[in-house]
């Protein structure tokens, strides 16, 4: 499904804008864009910086890390971003994942319910923790498996930060190029040298918030 708003001069939108229309705009993120302004260099380029000059006023439903690529729902109204948080909030829509990590798992599918903890640690990194973790439910599908590393379908049930990484640190399991979470085995492991962290949001499913269509994207 793809369409554009008349109003937007679309030769001057990038092509990782996959879709627009009045209520939302669809992004596939460039891995290394911010998604919300840095804490310490507000004038980085992020999301809203880069497309509101294009777009007008776009008001943020959710993010994905700056290593992280892949999609995301921005809202262009107010009414349009009340009810995709809403829908977030409630864990309505379906997001996929695909990971390259090593090293290989010894199973092909495996769920993962453990509750997380964010901002565990120095480093600000999240972690499994039974007395004051939020609950976590993801899901792991092995696609492919290479020599040396394999490609996972991951779906999130719940919106935790990191919550991939930390479940796939449980696991055993580090992403390619992803220096902060690295279990014993990842370090170990004889893995290819990437130059980014390998994970993208690659599929993404919701409600059109003003006339109730369902929406999904995949990249």
């Amino acid at each position: 499904m793809e369409g554009k708003n008349p109003a937007v001069k679309t030769s001057a939108i990038p092509d990782w804008v996959i879709f627009t229309d009045d209520s939302l705009a669809v992004v596939n993120k460039p891995a290394g864009l911010l998604s919300v302004p840095d804490g310490y260099d507000p004038y980085l380029p992020h999301i809203r910086s880069v497309l509101e000059p294009i777009l007008g006023k776009l008001w943020m439903v959710h993010r994905l890390d700056k290593e992280t690529s892949g999609l995301m729902v921005l809202a262009r109204d107010p009414d349009a971003h009340r009810e995709l948080n809403r829908q977030f909030r409630e864990r309505e829509p379906i997001k996929k994942y695909l990971a390259q990590v090593a090293p290989q798992p010894s199973w092909d599918e495996i769920s993962i319910e453990a509750p997380l903890r964010v901002n565990s640690d120095r480093a600000h990194r999240t972690r499994v923790d039974f007395e004051r973790g939020k609950p976590a439910k993801t899901d792991f599908l092995v696609l492919r498996h290479e020599e040396n590393w394999a490609e996972l379908l991951c779906t999130l049930h719940t919106g935790i930060t990191h919550q991939i990484r930390a479940h796939l640190y449980l696991l055993g399991l580090g992403i390619l190029g992803d220096p902060l979470y690295s279990p014993p085995d990842f370090k170990a492991a004889s893995k290819p040298e990437v130059e980014r962290m390998m994970l993208h949001a690659s599929e993404l499913s919701f409600t059109h918030p003003k006339n109730g269509v369902l929406m999904h994207f995949s990249a």
